[in-house]
């Protein structure tokens, strides 16, 4: 297919751009394959280059002999169009439709973008699951890599390598996953290095109606324990949704079967209803019109922050009893592939000091969202803004990052990233000129070449440019566990994603800019005060009569 024949009009002039906080600008419009660009002649004006797989949905609206398109984002930002014409408009508005709701993976815009700085590291190579393997070895010796998934045949969602425990054979892990959803069998998701403690992830065992057993199953995850210890499972559904699972083939792991295990419901809402509730949200923090009341009542109807609760609370348990009750933990909910992840990353933010530097995150990232197969192409298809139905989107990975921001705010001292970053991974989870968020699975982006054929946001982010620009500048390691509060009082909105467009955020970077400028004189005030130190010192050891009593 040609771009050519879904682009009726490419070019409109004399027309008016309308941004949020940003002046109105005029010039010439263009439509390319993957970009709406508008341009202007007048000086120092920001021109407006917009990938078509950012626009959530268009408005049309017209008055006389012009037209206005409202284009709303995945970012959820929203500007408008001022078009002379009526049928440029509607050829606009039609072409835009048309490109932004493409969904051929190879015409996606990362298969045809070039960049533009020197690429210092591949960013696909950065965390392959070999080197994290290589430092859990340094660590213990009861873990191996397995190459059981090589070529994607026992779990589809899986990578080609996973690590397991050491005693359980290759025979043994096939016949797990054929009793797990999905073909996901328990793997190692973080080793706590404190108290040797593991956390692990899978879907949900296949007992179905009958009470299928596997002893297979409960020979791999028993080797996770210490003698005369116990584990936990923690199921991310509530005990009526996870018994009403094996109406379906599903189910739980039985007291009976799975003795040295204690099992731990919780209430992590399912993908339809996150999405729901975003809709929600995002219709609340644009409407400018409400009261105090009517705000506040929309703001909890929406029930986003009760997520964030839930989801922050059992990561909480999770890491509690790693850390606390010195016991190894296994996470599922239905497939594994979005609450689990939510609560298996979270719990190593709060566990690991690794976790919250800039480099770690990204790691995380790679093992716990992109390596473990969580459907990126599927959940982010749609942001708030879309009309259509939504099919399976849902703000399952924004849910986890409002989360880390949540932690983040709280402990502000403890992570080497500022929200900055948090933000950037959320525009380009929903929309990128770079490979990494697309495909559902590590064998989708095999299958497509994506390391071959696109760049990694990595490679970009971890240039020396960037990575200042993301630094934060309040960091000072903590190699600690850090707790944070799950208090409704304790969690906020994040402003930073929900209401950037809505208000301007001037007040807001001066501030933070004078932040910088106070940190910077301080470290001065210190060097100074060192030299002075250094001086004094040697000065003593010169003259004796000069030393301090």
């Amino acid at each position: 297919m040609e771009f050519a024949e879904l682009i009726k009009t490419p070019r409109v002039d004399g027309v008016v751009l309308h941004r949020p906080f940003m002046p109105t600008v005029e010039g010439t419009l263009c439509l390319t394959g993957h970009h709406l660009i508008l341009s202007s002649r007048q000086d120092n004006t920001e021109e407006l280059w917009l990938l078509h797989s950012n626009i959530d949905c268009i408005e049309k609206r017209f008055v006389g002999s012009l037209g206005t398109i409202i284009v709303k984002c995945k970012d959820l930002r929203v500007i408008q169009l001022d078009i002379p014409g009526l049928e440029e408009c509607l050829n606009i508005a039609n072409s835009i439709e048309a490109l932004s709701t493409l969904d051929i993976l190879s015409l996606m815009y990362p298969f045809f973008y070039r960049p533009m700085f020197e690429v210092i590291e591949d960013g696909w190579k950065s965390f392959l699951p070999l080197d994290a393997f290589k430092d859990l070895e340094t660590m213990t010796d009861e873990w191996r890599l397995s190459e059981v998934n090589k070529d994607f045949s026992v779990c589809p969602s899986y990578p080609p390598l996973v690590a397991v425990p050491k005693d359980i054979d290759d025979d043994t892990l096939r016949k797990v996953a054929s009793f797990r959803h999905g073909g996901r069998f328990p793997v190692l998701s973080y080793y706590h290095k404190k108290n040797g403690m593991v956390m692990m992830r899978s879907g949900q065992p296949l007992t179905g109606t009958n009470g299928r057993r596997c002893k297979e199953d409960e020979k791999l995850i028993n080797a996770t324990l210490r003698p005369g210890k116990r584990g936990y499972i923690i199921d991310t559904r509530t005990i009526n949704v996870a018994q009403q699972a094996k109406a379906r083939g599903g189910g739980i792991e039985s007291e009976a079967n799975y003795p040295q295990w204690r099992r731990i419901h919780k209430a992590v809402e399912r993908s339809n209803v996150l999405q729901e509730s975003l809709i929600k949200l995002v219709e609340a923090c644009n409407d400018q019109s409400h009261s105090m009341d009517r705000w506040l009542s929309k703001l909890e109807a929406s029930n986003w922050q009760t997520h964030v609760k839930e989801i922050l609370t059992t990561a909480c348990l999770a890491a509690q009893c790693i850390d606390r009750e010195g016991a190894s933990v296994l996470v599922h909910g239905t497939e594994g592939a979005d609450s689990t992840l939510q609560v298996t990353s979270l719990a190593q933010i709060i566990l690991d000091p690794a976790c919250r530097t800039i480099r770690g995150f990204q790691s995380l990232v790679e093992r716990e969202w992109l390596q473990a197969g969580h459907p990126f192409q599927q959940r982010c298809a749609q942001s708030a803004y879309s009309n259509s139905k939504p099919r399976q989107e849902a703000p399952v990975f924004l849910l986890f990052l409002d989360c880390v921001w949540q932690i983040l705010r709280q402990f502000p001292c403890s992570f080497e990233f500022s929200e900055s970053f948090l933000v950037l991974v959320f525009e380009h989870s929903y929309a990128s000129q770079f490979g990494t968020f697309l495909g559902n699975s590590t064998a989708e982006r095999a299958k497509l070449s994506l390391p071959e054929k696109a760049v990694s946001l990595w490679s970009w982010v971890n240039r020396p440019q960037e990575l200042e620009r993301l630094t934060n500048p309040l960091y000072e390691a903590n190699s600690l566990v850090i707790w944070p509060s799950v208090a409704p009082q304790s969690l906020l909105l994040w402003e930073g994603v929900f209401l950037r467009w809505n208000r301007s955020s001037k007040c807001l970077d001066e501030a933070y800019e004078e932040m910088v400028h106070i940190i910077e004189y301080n470290k001065e005030l210190q060097n100074k005060v060192n030299s002075l130190r250094r001086q004094l010192a040697q000065l003593e050891t010169e003259d004796p009569l000069l030393q301090t009593p």
